[in-house]
């Protein structure tokens, strides 16, 4: 939807929402990452997709580059405690702080509160449906300081 403006696919500043979702580590599973960016898509966001096996650095230098409002790393991996806190600390390292981090995939339901403790925006468990992660996405956006 180039050029359709709408207040529900805004972003700060009335661009549109871009959304950058990458596959961290080995996990060499992305299917659910694809319908997620497929979901996202059709609610009228901009998406970057990285592709499989991407590290950290890739990912957080894509994101920062790519100017985005919301960070989505898809694990399933087991490896959230370890990849989580170094994409944080690139996050800062960048002076990108202000990019929305959210996780999905298969993440233990007591992991969950730690990752947040960590500033973790949001953790999208298997049972999210489409509806809650557009609205919590497009929220996350609408609260990003304008650049």
């Amino acid at each position: 939807m180039p050029g359709v403006e709408s207040p529900w696919m805004a972003a700060p500043g009335g661009k549109r929402i871009r959304v950058l979702l990458g596959k961290a580590g080995l996990d060499g599973h992305d299917r659910g990452v694809k319908v997620i960016a497929r979901i996202l898509r059709d609610a009228g966001m901009e998406i970057v997709y990285t592709g499989l096996h991407r590290t950290p650095e890739e990912i957080v230098n894509s994101a920062v580059q790519e100017d985005v409002d919301i960070l989505g790393v898809s694990l399933l991996s087991g490896a959230h405690l370890t990849l989580v806190p170094r994409i944080l600390d690139l996050l800062k390292a960048a002076g990108a702080e202000d990019i929305a981090l959210v996780l999905g995939g298969v993440i233990p339901d007591e992991d969950v509160e730690p990752l947040r403790a960590m500033g973790v925006a949001e953790v999208f468990g298997q049972e999210t449906s489409p509806e809650q992660i557009v609205t919590r996405i497009r929220e996350l956006a609408a609260s990003r300081p304008p650049n």
